[in-house]
C-alpha cells in the first residue's frame, strides 16, 4: 500500500493514510493518458461551426455577363468561391467530434494520472474541507498552509455536496475546483498541485481499482 501524509487545513500532519497500490502505485501509461485526454478535449467541442457554400449564399441566380465576347474569364454566378461575398469551398459544417473510448482505458488513464501525481509529489490530501461559511480568504489560507503558492495551477476535488468549499475556492486565480463525480483525466492532470480530501482519495481508490 502506498502511504501519504494527510494534513489538516492548518497544514499540520494528522495521520499517514494508506492508498491502494492498484490506483496510486502503478507505472503511468503515458500513451493511454494522451489518448484519453485528446478524446475528452474532442468530446467537449460543440461542433456547431458552419459556413455557406455557393448554393447557400443569397443571390447569384443569373449569369453576371455573357459567355463570350467580353474578354473576361467566363463566370456563371457572382456567388462562386472566387467572388467577394461568394460561398466557401470545403468549409466546416456542423458535425460531432466525439471519439469513442472504452471504460477500461478511461480508468487506466485516471489511475496513471493519480500515480504520477503521487510519484511527483504533486498530490496533497487534507482530512476535510468543511467550511462553516463561504470564505475565499480561508480557502486561500488552506492552500498556503499546504505549501501551494499563488502562481501554481491547482485542482481541488471535493465531495459533490460540499457547497461551501466549492463556492470558497472558485474565485481564486489558477484554482479549479470540481466535485469527485466530475473528475476526468483531463482535469486531474492539468495542474501542478492536485488537492483531494481524504474521503475523495479513498473513493477514487475503491472506484478505480
Amino acid at each position: 500500500m502506498s502511504k501519504i501524509s494527510v494534513k489538516n487545513v492548518e497544514g499540520a500532519e494528522v495521520e499517514q493514510a494508506e492508498l491502494s497500490d492498484a490506483v496510486y502505485g502503478i507505472e503511468p501509461n503515458i500513451p493511454v493518458i494522451h489518448q484519453i485526454v485528446v478524446a475528452q478535449d474532442s468530446n467537449a467541442r460543440q461542433g456547431t461551426h458552419s459556413v455557406k457554400n455557393r448554393h447557400e449564399v443569397s443571390g447569384g441566380g443569373r449569369k453576371p455577363y455573357r459567355q463570350k465576347g467580353t474578354g473576361r474569364a467566363r463566370q456563371g454566378s457572382i456567388r462562386a468561391a472566387q467572388w467577394r461575398g461568394g460561398g466557401v469551398v470545403f468549409g466546416p459544417t456542423p458535425r460531432t467530434h466525439n471519439k469513442k473510448t472504452n471504460n477500461k482505458m478511461v480508468k487506466l488513464a485516471m489511475r496513471s494520472v493519480l500515480s504520477g501525481k503521487l510519484a511527483d509529489n504533486e498530490l496533497y490530501v487534507v482530512d476535510a474541507l468543511d467550511f462553516a461559511e463561504i470564505s475565499t480568504k480561508k480557502a486561500k489560507a488552506v492552500l498556503h498552509a499546504l505549501g501551494i503558492t499563488d502562481d501554481m495551477r491547482v485542482t481541488v476535488v471535493v465531495d459533490d455536496e460540499n457547497i461551501n468549499a466549492y463556492l470558497s475556492f472558485r474565485n481564486l486565480a489558477n484554482v479549479t475546483i470540481i466535485a469527485d463525480v466530475e473528475a476526468t483525466s483531463r482535469l486531474l492532470i492539468d495542474n501542478r498541485a492536485l488537492v483531494l480530501t481524504a474521503d475523495v482519495a479513498k473513493k477514487f481508490g475503491e472506484v478505480l481499482a
